[in-house]
Order: structure tokens, then sequence, then C-alpha cells
């Protein structure tokens, strides 16, 4: 069953409201399932950071969240798994310092964002439904996203580098984040916060390089930090700053990454 904010154009599809207190669902429609997948969100890097668009960030993540829990638990037979979406974000800056999964909440507006997420989801756990948060770094897809913004300028061989480039990020497969998910659903042992990143963070110079030569162009251009500053003001920081996540939870746990490095992982993303 897949909740759509359209009309629903089948059976498999139930229409929703999220910024309805309880999604705008009956107490029965998610009584009986197994278990609830949730990645709503606006994207972070959809404009800069107006105190409009910080409110539609906020609502959209926070609002539909606690929409969807009280909706699940509103059911005579809530769903036993909740796998709500967060963000690496929680971690703020972490500079040249790789953090896990035990590391303490960052600072700045996307730290604070991804706490209260979290958090929206904890009436859930409280009531015995089981609920892990993941923490999905930047997920490499054509289709949308980071990679899908990129790709133009590259091909025409004008990708660059941000900022001195020396800044990491922390990345996942479209194909490894879809099977964390999965294998995530059918570990009942595991709860609270996973990140959903890639074993071997890139820093944004050797990403650069690894895109460049996946769509086989040069990449010798750099866009100074204060020019970025100066176009996207508090939201450069997701580009300046620097993000080294580790996926220790999923690691323990025996999952194995298909595409644990970056150029592999550009390839293929190229291929899907």
């Amino acid at each position: 069953m897949r909740l759509v904010r359209r009309p629903p154009s089948s059976d498999a599809e139930l229409r929703w409201n999220p910024d309805a207190s309880d999604g705008g669902l009956s107490p029965s429609a998610l009584s009986g399932l197994d278990a609830v997948v949730h990645l709503s969100g606006a994207p972070v890097a959809g404009g800069r950071w107006t105190p409009a668009r910080k409110r539609l960030l906020r609502s959209s993540r926070i609002g539909s969240t606690s929409a969807l829990v009280h909706a699940m638990l509103g059911a005579a037979e809530p769903p036993r798994v909740l796998l709500s979406a967060s963000a690496i974000g929680w971690y703020g800056d972490t500079g040249t310092s790789a953090v896990d999964e035990a590391a303490p909440a960052g600072l700045g507006f996307l730290a604070a964002l991804v706490r209260d997420w979290e958090t929206a989801a904890q009436p859930a756990a409280a009531a015995g439904v089981r609920v892990v948060s993941l923490r999905s770094g930047i997920v490499l897809s054509r289709r949308g996203g980071m990679l899908h913004a990129l790709l133009p300028a590259f091909r025409l061989g004008l990708g660059a580098r941000i900022g001195p480039g020396t800044q990491y990020i922390s990345w996942i497969s479209i194909a490894d984040h879809l099977r964390a998910v999965r294998f995530l659903l059918d570990r009942p042992h595991i709860s609270g916060p996973v990140n959903l990143t890639a074993p071997v963070p890139a820093t944004n110079a050797e990403l650069t390089r690894a895109l460049a030569a996946a769509v086989r162009r040069p990449a010798m251009l750099a866009v100074p930090g204060p020019a970025v500053r100066l176009a996207l003001g508090e939201m450069s920081g997701e580009l300046l700053g620097s993000s080294r996540v580790l996926p220790s939870r999923l690691l323990q746990a025996g999952f194995s990454f298909d595409y644990p490095e970056i150029g592999p992982a550009l390839i293929a993303a190229m291929r899907r």
C-alpha cells in the first residue's frame, strides 16, 4: 500500500493529507500492516533557507511524521515497525572526524531539524512499535537529488570543485539505500538511529574527479567558498561543511554494500 497526496490511481494506493493531525486517514487505514516506511520531506537543497523555506522543511518532516504516527496508533492493530526517514544532518559539521550513530547531535538549523524530526516518531516507540530512524546521506541517483543537479554541468565539461574540496561528503548509492531499507525491515533486533551511508565517505574533490571520470569530461573549475556563501546564504554550510559519517550499525549487523566507493557507485548510477 502506498500513501499518495493525489487521487489514487489503483487499489494499491491510499490518499492521505500529511498536513492533517491524523493524516486524513481513517483509524482502519493502517490496521494490520506489517510495517510502514516513511520518507516524506521537502528537498533541503530546494533554495535559500528563508524563514518560509525553513517552515516548509520542518512541517514536511515533523508534521508529516506526527500525522503518520497518530494514524498508526489509532489503528486497531497498529503496524509493528516504522522505518522513518532522517538524515546525517543530525551530526552537523564533523570536520575531518569520522562519526557514527553514537555521536551526539551537532549544531545548526539542520541538526535541530533532524533532532525534532526523530523526536516526532518517538510516540510510536513508546507504544511498542519498533522505530528505526534512517539517517541517510546523499543518495546518488541520476533521476533526482544532488547527482541529478550536477550532471548537466559535468556533461558540458563545466564540473567544478566547491570551496576547498577537502570537505567530506557522506553518500550512498540508491541501490544500496533500497537494499538497506529492506535489510532493516527484516532485522527485528535493530531500532533507533541507523546511518545509511557508504563506508568510504568522499571529499568534494574526490567526488568531482570521480564524476568527471564517469561522464568522461574534464572538471578543472573551482567555485570559491565566498561565492557559494553569497549565492546560498545559510544553506551554503551544507556544501562547504564536512560530513564524515560511517554506517557502523549496518556493518555490525552484517550488511554488505554493493558500492562502498564513490567511483564505481557513480558509474552504476549513470546506468540506472
